[in-house]
């Protein structure tokens, strides 16, 4: 099923055609072949290349969870309400899983390719057959010793029901037959989830080997005397959204029982090994209630997302050159005070190449200084191990009055979440879950100081999250600030999630639900007006998503204008570009590379050329998503700091705009092509790995060698 057409064959009239729409999950699957291309990625060390494969992996699965789930759901109840495009759940559910067996596939051909190029460089990722006889007699030992006395085979007959198989559950199924037993014997044996999956056999080369291959290998340890008359391999993927009620009393409580809800929700993908046993397979089929056109065979490997616990092999050879970030120059020059050098003037860190480290510190700092009153903090997703948790409770410790926002609704997070809250609580701090029905996804501190003039406020603003090590993956900006108007307005914004007390006025921020959304809108309808009055114009953005049509048909009323617009968009674009009549002037780009794109920044050309002194440039939390912009707590961050202006938008925006290397346009019709590579290409995270600190340079910044561009040169991914 086609759902994006070919720009020759869309009607003439897109004003309310669906096609002028490309549909959400088909571009989510779009986004998760780039990531599975870097998996092909001839430039990248093996291990790297086997790492990207385990993410793209580990992408389906999730959105198996929770979007394949979300449209079986609504499929199922009879639920019409139809996508962006016009198309109903039934139908996107078809093209989908098209679309899906179409990339399992390819996941298989690149482990097998990886495989191949793994062994010449003398680490394999084996099958047990391929295994000399030393090596399975290692493994036969260490099967008995160390995985035997973890797993419990499962007798199913009329008095041993078929056991549950929870989320992401993966086991072997055998038939056997024993002496002269007329019928056969059914055992199931599930895999625990503290076993590793992949075991590594000492030796040179050396050999990773699937848990699940020893299972069906050495089953003659588990059931001695039983003749193996047949057996299957199944992994089975359930429903794991959670739905907030709005009446739920109590938000930590209600959470728990959907945490456990989630672990036993309805099966929505039934994975077989391609010789999984006749009579296994029909029972598996039978005893899972999941729709046929989501039982799937496989040929090869099953779950490769446990991949990347291979790339941990001692082998620099075969990964990326290590790089450790820089800790921020500015605040070395004040002797690691933080607060002194964000009072002189406004700091922007650049993640990964800028180290987290300086919002641990910043914390630590407040935590532990007599002139602090006061910490508020935002934590959306903060880490196993969160030094930002940590920091929070030195400050209540040590008599601080400290708020945490935590929010409990951050996806497969819930859990970690809870566990934080109340291990803060334990430490007197006081904990705020938000509201019901909005996410509070703004990341956000706050900190007031006794000073000589009075009390200051500092902030700190993030596109990210306060996990220290998403910070060393993610690109990210943190935003760090003493500016009074904008410690007026987050203090605004916290009254606003911890008492409902929403703010009639704002200074400099802008927030959502409340006025966000209305406020880029306001931007983009005067870059329009400056067209109509003959003056320079132009958007610049980076986001991870942009998915909400009201959002999109504003893009598409500046793009007829004539308001040229540059994006950078990693992820999901419900937007078509640069189709005649309708987005001639819209240029989409996404970047795919080392580190995962994750900083959302707004320009404006304000009447001047696009990149200028004059732009209005802007932070924020939140993507173009109608979740972001109407459901969830946001913030929109001005930049007005000269220093931190000329860094966002001359260096990071501009640099994004400028990469060929690791960039993918999007066409007319909806498909992503790559860019150049190779001579004359330019690599923005190359650039940034290798360039001096970002952070408050001033004036050396003149000296840098960043490329100018040209509008014309940029949209054909050249540097000018």
């Amino acid at each position: 099923m086609t759902i994006v057409h070919d720009s020759d064959d869309m009607p003439s009239d897109l004003t309310s055609a669906p096609e002028r729409y490309v549909n959400r999950e088909l571009s989510w699957l779009s986004f998760n072949r780039r990531v599975l291309a870097e998996a092909e990625n001839l430039r990248y060390p093996l291990l790297e290349r086997l790492r990207f494969l385990s993410i793209s992996a580990s992408n389906l699965d999730e959105f198996t969870m929770i979007r394949i789930a979300g449209l079986e759901g609504q499929a199922s109840r009879g639920i019409e309400t139809t996508a962006i495009d016009g198309t109903s759940p039934r139908q996107q559910l078809d093209a989908i899983r098209d679309d899906l067996l179409v990339i399992e596939a390819r996941q298989q051909e690149a482990l097998e390719t990886l495989r191949e190029l793994l062994f010449r460089e003398g680490v394999r990722i084996a099958n047990i057959d391929q295994l000399d006889n030393a090596e399975i007699d290692w493994l036969r030992e260490y099967f008995a010793t160390e995985i035997v006395p973890l797993i419990t085979p499962q007798a199913i007959d009329p008095s041993h029901p078929f056991p549950f198989v929870a989320n992401m559950g993966m086991g072997a199924i055998f038939r056997l037959k024993r002496g002269k037993r007329k019928g056969d014997l059914v055992e199931m044996v599930l895999i625990p989830s503290g076993v590793p999956r992949f075991v590594r056999v000492p030796g040179d080369p050396v050999a990773y080997v699937a848990i699940e291959q020893l299972i069906t290998r050495f089953a003659d340890v588990l059931f001695p005397g039983f003749k193996i008359l047949g057996d299957g391999l199944f992994r089975v993927l359930r429903d794991s959204d959670i739905e907030v009620e709005e009446e739920a009393e109590d938000l930590v409580r209600f959470f728990r029982t959907a945490i456990q809800r989630r672990r036993r929700g309805r099966a929505v993908l039934l994975e077989l090994d391609s010789d999984c046993d006749a009579a296994a397979e029909a029972l598996l089929r039978e005893q899972f209630d999941v729709d046929p056109a989501m039982i799937v065979k496989t040929e090869g490997m099953l779950s490769l997302r446990h991949l990347d616990s291979i790339c941990n092999e001692p082998r620099p050879d075969l990964k990326f050159a290590p790089f450790d970030p820089r800790y921020p120059e500015r605040i070395l020059a004040h002797d690691g005070d933080c607060f002194s050098a964000i009072r002189e003037k406004d700091i922007v860190i650049h993640h990964p190449y800028e180290s987290f480290e300086v919002v641990v510190d910043f914390l630590h700092q407040a935590a532990n200084d007599p002139a602090v009153v006061s910490i508020k903090q935002t934590l959306y997703r903060a880490g196993d191990q969160s030094p930002v948790i940590a920091a929070l409770i030195e400050g209540a410790q040590n008599g601080k009055a400290v708020t945490a926002v935590v929010e409990l609704k951050a996806r497969f997070d819930e859990e970690r979440n809870i566990h934080w809250a109340s291990e803060l609580e334990r430490a007197g701090v006081q904990v705020i879950y938000g509201f019901t029905d909005l996410k509070t996804h703004a990341k956000v501190s706050l900190i007031v100081r006794r000073e000589e003039e009075g009390y200051r406020t500092y902030c700190h603003f993030g596109t990210g999250n306060y996990h220290p090590v998403n910070a060393r993956i993610y690109t990210d900006l943190s935003f760090f600030t003493a500016d009074p108007a904008l410690g007026r307005d987050a203090a605004k914004l916290f009254n606003y999630v911890t008492g409902y007390v929403e703010p009639s006025t704002l200074e400099a921020l802008a927030i959502s639900p409340l006025g966000l959304r209305e406020r880029l809108e306001q931007l983009i309808d005067r870059e329009m007006a400056n067209v109509a009055e003959g003056k320079p114009a132009g958007i610049w953005c980076k986001l991870n998503a942009i998915t909400d049509r009201r959002m999109i048909d504003k893009l598409y009323e500046a793009s007829d204008a004539g308001v040229p617009i540059y994006m950078i968009v990693r992820g999901i674009c419900s937007l078509r570009a640069g189709v005649p009549g309708l987005s001639e002037n819209i240029r989409v780009k996404s970047v795919i590379g080392r580190f995962l794109e994750h900083g959302r920044i707004w320009a404006f050309a304000n009447g001047h050329e696009l990149p200028s002194r004059k732009a209005e440039v802007y932070l924020t939390s939140a993507d173009a998503m109608s979740r972001n912009l109407d459901r969830r707590v946001e913030v929109l961050v001005p930049i007005t700091n000269k220093t931190v202006h000329d860094q966002v938008l001359g260096q990071v925006l501009l640099a994004s705009i400028l990469d060929t290397e690791q960039s993918w346009a999007l066409g007319p019709d909806g498909e992503y092509y790559r860019m150049r590579v190779g001579e004359g290409g330019f690599n923005c995270h190359e650039y940034f790995m290798s360039n001096p600190s970002l952070s408050g340079r001033g004036s050396a910044l003149k000296s840098q060698e960043v490329p100018h561009l040209s509008l014309g040169g940029a949209a054909q991914g050249k540097p000018s």
